[in-house]
């Protein structure tokens, strides 16, 4: 039995008893942390986290919290998922019904810079995230997405700033900035604490230095987290030294991206599946069931019944397949 509550809840049995995966408060018997995304992570930590260690360093250097973690569980095997360093998916042996259920979290089947991307494996239930599970989300090729990206750094001159959550997209763009120009990074405290821990945990290495507003010197190229770029102050900054805002997402396939960030470039750079790659995994997955949750979760479920599958959303606190209407 699977169910949407606080984060998933696999009902495994055995050993296994109630799995909780990227709950906020819920605990179960075992519970599941897919990454360091603060929407994954717990309020009230359970005495014994399943995660990599690079999430949980990824998580105190965060929010400061400590807990005990083990990346061995008999009956959970956990996977490189590709969504930020450190992720995981969970295939989960489920004693109870004699199947595997495999739990992504948020994944991604890019290879993109240092990070691999996910490998689906088989299993009989298939429980995933679809961010972007509408044909109309459909991203570059990555390679060439990535050189458009250099391309357009190494044109312009003017102060830069570039927008990515803290936790991955700030990173790759970094990587992006060092491959594209020689100029000044700068980022916020926010980011390169995840460079710090990052470093610490993988070897990965960034050269961005501290961000000092009144310090500007008007070369640098400066990272700040996604959730600032609406921000006063960001704005009069980006205003006095004649800047550029730039903002980096799967939704800036959508044009309106742009204009709800303010910002004056855009480009699609996602560490989630786009429609296809959605697509791509259940295929190589090859479940008996699919489950969907977030995003586009009731139309990529409708779009994989016309293939075929047997896909519900996962709504919350429904449990079987019999509940859905």
């Amino acid at each position: 039995m699977i169910r949407r509550k606080d984060g998933i809840h696999v009902e495994a049995g055995g050993s296994l008893g109630t799995v909780v995966a990227d709950a906020r408060s819920a605990v179960g018997d075992v519970n599941v942390v897919s990454h360091a995304h603060a929407d994954h992570t717990f309020r009230r930590t359970p005495p014994t986290v399943c995660c990599s260690a690079t999430t949980a360093a990824l998580v105190e250097a965060r929010t400061g919290a400590r807990f005990a973690f083990t990346d061995s569980v008999p009956g959970i095997e956990l996977l490189p998922a590709g969504h930020v360093v450190g992720s995981r998916a969970a295939l989960v042996a489920d004693e109870t019904s004699d199947r595997s259920v495999l739990y992504t979290g948020d994944f991604s089947t890019r290879d993109r810079l240092y990070l691999s991307g996910f490998d689906p494996v088989p299993a009989d239930v298939l429980v995933m995230e679809t961010t972007y599970g509408d044909p109309a989300y459909r991203f570059p090729e990555q390679s060439a997405l990535e050189g458009e990206i250099r391309d357009w750094l190494s044109d312009h001159d003017e102060p830069l700033f570039l927008f990515g959550y803290s936790l991955g997209r700030a990173q790759k763009l970094q990587k992006l900035a060092r491959q594209a120009t020689n100029r000044p990074l700068v980022a916020s405290d926010a980011i390169r604490e995840v460079d710090d821990a990052i470093e610490a945990a993988t070897g990965v290495t960034f050269d961005a230095d501290p961000f000092d507003a009144s310090d500007l010197a008007g070369d640098e190229i400066v990272f700040l987290p996604s959730n600032q770029a609406r921000s006063d102050w960001v704005d009069d900054l980006v205003e006095r030294v004649g800047g550029l805002k730039v903002g980096f997402s799967g939704w800036a396939v959508d044009e309106s991206f742009r204009y709800r960030g303010g910002y004056d470039r855009t480009f699609p750079l996602s560490d989630h599946c786009d429609f296809d790659e959605l697509l791509a995994v259940v295929e190589a997955v090859d479940p008996e069931t699919v489950y969907t949750h977030h995003g586009f979760d009731e139309s990529f479920a409708a779009a994989l019944q016309k293939r075929g599958y047997e896909a519900r959303p996962l709504l919350r606190d429904q449990t079987a397949l019999s509940e859905f209407s």
